[in-house]
């Protein structure tokens, strides 16, 4: 459900990311973490769109409301969109409101987290543990049990449906 503080934090990080759209950093060192897929700058644009190598190489976000996986209701698993590696079921998705896939756990494993320092602020970024590609950050305002929201970028994320 939407509410005015979720409709004016998505607005905030709308405006932040516009004012440093452009000016992404590089994907930071992963602070000595090594990982099963590496690959050079050359092969990740080979096999991701533009959009998806900003967002898991550069650390960038999408606009908050434009991604399909919003209003994805099946049963299923969400996957990362470099590697594949199978991150979030859809058991533990909901509607944050905020404009971006909102999940309260991923799967066993599947995620890493990182102090993040960017826009003077510390906030908690989440990366694939296989890859290393950025996902999206993690807040302590979500649902039981967790309590957490995993703010993921929709184009981070491809999306396996259950088998009927």
């Amino acid at each position: 459900m939407t509410n005015r503080r979720n409709f004016l934090m998505a607005g905030a990080a709308l405006a932040a990311c516009a004012a440093i759209r452009g000016f992404a950093p590089a994907a930071r060192a992963a602070g000595g973490e090594s990982f099963e897929v590496v690959k050079t700058d050359e092969e990740w644009r080979e096999i991701l769109s533009p959009e998806q190598y900003s967002i898991l190489r550069q650390e960038d976000t999408e606009r908050p409301f434009t991604s399909a996986l919003n209003n994805e209701k099946r049963k299923g698993i969400f996957h990362c969109a470099g590697c594949g590696l199978a991150l979030y079921s859809s058991e533990a998705k909901y509607d944050s409101g905020t404009g971006w896939p909102s999940f309260w756990q991923s799967l066993p494993d599947a995620v890493r987290t990182r102090e993040d320092n960017t826009l003077f602020m510390t906030r908690i970024e989440c990366h694939c543990r296989r890859c290393g590609g950025h996902l999206g950050h993690i807040f302590d305002d979500g649902p039981p049990p967790t309590g957490k929201r995993h703010c993921i970028n929709g184009l981070a994320l491809t999306f396996a449906p259950a088998a009927a």
